[in-house]
């Protein structure tokens, strides 16, 4: 098989699966904690602020892709493939061709600092972006095939992943946090979830070492499992909000 097409199936592959690199990642937090180094513990309200922080900054970048998106442009997946009948290239997508994809990557980054190392965190970046390449690779073979020279042209000016600093490019629409709020309260209240697990899993390793870094800051203590137990109905409202009312319904943009 070409490699050409070796890519563009395991990119389709991996696209289907994406879901599911977050739970892998929960779930390698717990060896990771319990029996890893690790370089930079909580229990400090400051590093626990710059890893929600870094992880916030992931859900604006995002919020600003999905708030200005209008109907048919590209940027769209679905289970069928590639959905585009405009290119996006401007707001965001004028900064970078994968605004989406670098939200997520943020996202992610600011669980992964706050489980403690330094090394996993290059181990992280380096797995985000061989698991990432193959997909943005099937999007750009599809969007190549489809805008031709008016995609050449704008590949050449915007570059992949790491933004370019520009003046902001009006998308056109105006910004719908109905639509944001439709589209990314999943993985909002997932964030601060992922939070709470990885400092449950990390006040476990404490106790099994008859430590207590928490003492002195009972507020840092509270933080991770208050934002849970508001998130989890946060979540439940938002989903019945979603299916049983027409409330996050934008006209002229798109959802799936």
């Amino acid at each position: 098989m070409a490699l050409i097409e070796e890519w563009g199936r395991s990119g389709n592959w991996l696209f289907r699966w994406r879901s599911f690199l977050p739970v892998v990642l929960l779930f390698s937090a717990v060896p990771l904690i319990l029996w890893g180094s690790i370089d930079a513990a909580p229990g400090g309200l400051g590093w626990s602020l710059v890893c929600l922080a870094v992880a916030l900054s992931g859900q604006w970048v995002r919020a600003l892709c999905v708030g200005f998106t209008p109907r048919g442009t590209s940027g769209r997946n679905t289970k069928e493939g590639q959905v585009a009948e405009s290119l996006n290239s401007k707001g965001m997508y004028g900064h970078c061709r994968h605004p989406l994809y670098l939200g997520n990557f943020l996202m992610w980054m600011g669980i992964v600092m706050y489980m403690g190392s330094a090394w996993f965190a290059l181990v992280f970046t380096l797995v985000f972006w061989l698991y990432y390449e193959r997909i943005m690779f099937v999007e750009e073979q599809f969007l190549r095939g489809k805008f031709g020279s008016n995609y050449l042209e704008w590949s050449a000016k915007v570059p992949a992943f790491l933004p370019k600093i520009t003046r902001w490019t009006s998308p056109g629409v105006p910004f719908s946090m109905r639509n944001v709020i439709k589209r990314e309260y999943n993985g909002f209240v997932a964030l601060f979830i992922c939070f709470a697990w990885v400092d449950a899993v990390h006040a476990l390793r404490l106790a099994s070492m008859n430590l207590d870094t928490y003492a002195a800051a009972p507020f840092t203590q509270a933080m991770w499992p208050t934002a849970a137990a508001v998130a989890l109905p946060l979540f439940l409202v938002l989903r019945t909000i979603k299916k049983r009312t027409n409330w996050l319904d934008v006209a002229g943009r798109e959802y799936v």
